[in-house]
């Protein structure tokens, strides 16, 4: 039977320089999906040549399975923490545990913490038009239910 363990060290193995794992499934019919990212980006071209590589090296192991290599998807929640690197100074949309959702500028983000910039309307005395600030704040990744980049249609 195969593994996710054995998948990942040779998907460990065969990885370009940059490139990382984000997710990996194996279902009990042998169908393994691996999801890839890297610190810049992931074209199919990149996909295609690890699929090839694992496909032999798996074949060695047994002869039935279905193999499906695909990058981190724009728009689709961080499963990594190495996945914040490259929205730093994009648009994210947090959503907290406690149900708040903020879309923002993602300033930095350490192990642990992300911090995030974004325009704060408040009522001034004495007017009626509300003003505006920047706010910049940080926010414990315990606390973060799920970071994706924000894309705007508009």
């Amino acid at each position: 039977m195969i593994t996710e363990d054995k998948i990942g060290s040779m998907v460990g193995e065969l990885l370009p320089e940059g490139m990382f794992v984000v997710d990996i499934k194996v279902s009990p019919a042998n169908e393994i999906d691996i999801t890839v990212d890297s610190d810049t980006s992931v074209g199919i071209d990149d996909c295609a040549a690890l699929s090839r590589a694992l496909d032999a090296r798996i074949e060695q192991i047994t002869d039935d399975f279905a193999l499906t290599v695909g990058s981190a998807g724009i728009g689709q929640p961080l499963k990594v923490f190495r996945q914040y690197g490259k929205l730093i100074g994009k648009p994210v949309e947090v959503v907290l545990k406690s149900g708040v959702k903020i879309i923002a500028e993602l300033r930095d983000a350490s192990p642990g913490m992300i911090t995030l910039a974004y325009v704060e309307k408040f009522a001034v005395e004495g007017k009626k038009k509300k003003q505006t600030r920047e706010v910049v704040r940080q926010y414990p990744l315990d606390q973060v239910k799920s970071t994706a980049e924000h894309l705007d249609y508009k």
